[in-house]
């Protein structure tokens, strides 16, 4: 699933080409896409005839276009894409919604192999937030993201610190290839408490997840295969810098020990042997 480096390219590429533009029409293939929108696909195409982009908007991993104070959010799933492309363009093989717009070309268009994602109207509450996307907590590039505040839930978790990193009601946008990263620049193993660790790490550890996700952004983002694109159908780059995620069996950037790979949330956790020692297991307390 895109994470909030990718997601972000997409929003900024998505202001650049479409906002203050009026919607004439849009195509929906099947309903599926609006599965979302309870209404039902003609609802949704009929609400957002002749409406104007006002704005392109995101929190973590969520995206939104704010159409005549609604917002019409755009669920990417695993392999969503929004592209901008000329009207003449072939259709690729699984876009499921194309917009057409008063000025003509280009058109954007919702690609999705793998059909987990979609298109929903919703109103928008306090903050500029849409409802559904009320409930994630501020991600680590916005002005109402409080650390200091994120540290102190963390110290008073008894579980895994990556555990509270891909937490998104505690902060987000944070996904398993950036928490994986930050938790190797700040050479701590996953598994590792968040009680356990000092207030100064934790901090260090949500410096890092910044960090990481600002430098990937600034590289297009993270794509292993074609199901992360932006809006012109580029790949990011980002993960020729990874040093953890992803390179089980190679030398660690730092010492030269193994990156291994452990099964953590039913997912793949990368870390160094040496620099992220494994957690001692901890003693039951004698009653």
């Amino acid at each position: 699933m895109p994470e909030l480096p990718e997601v972000e390219v997409v929003r900024r590429g998505l202001a650049d080409h479409v906002v203050g533009r009026q919607i004439t029409r849009l195509h929906l293939a099947g309903n599926r896409v609006a599965r979302r929108h309870i209404p039902g696909p003609d609802d949704l195409a009929a609400r957002l005839r002749g409406v104007t982009i006002a704005a392109v908007a995101r929190r973590g991993k969520y995206l939104w276009l704010v159409v005549d104070g609604e917002a019409l959010v755009v669920h990417l799933g695993m392999s969503g894409q929004l592209l901008i492309e000329p009207g003449h363009a072939p259709l690729e093989r699984h876009c499921h919604a194309r917009f057409d717009f008063a000025d003509g070309d280009p058109q954007l268009r919702f690609v999705d192999q793998r059909t987990f994602g979609g298109l929903s109207l919703a109103p928008i509450g306090a903050h500029g937030i849409p409802e559904p996307v009320a409930h994630i907590a501020p991600d680590p590039f916005e002005p109402a993201y409080d650390q200091a505040a994120v540290v102190g839930r963390m110290k008073q978790r008894d579980s895994a610190v990556k555990r509270a990193l891909l937490d998104q009601s505690l902060v987000s946008g944070i996904g398993n290839i950036y928490a994986d990263e930050a938790l190797w620049r700040a050479r701590i193993h996953g598994e590792r408490v968040c009680s356990t660790l000092s207030k100064p790490a934790l901090h260090r550890v949500l410096d890092h997840a910044r960090a990481v996700m600002d430098e990937a952004l600034g590289r297009g983002g993270t794509s292993f295969d074609s199901l992360y694109v932006n809006v012109n159908g580029a790949s990011g780059y980002f993960e020729r810098s990874l040093h953890a995620y992803g390179r089980a069996g190679t030398p660690c950037d730092r010492c030269g020990a193994l990156i291994r790979r452990e099964v953590f949330m039913n997912r793949s956790s990368h870390s160094c042997p040496a620099c992220q020692p494994r957690p001692r297991p901890r003693r039951r307390s004698r009653r």
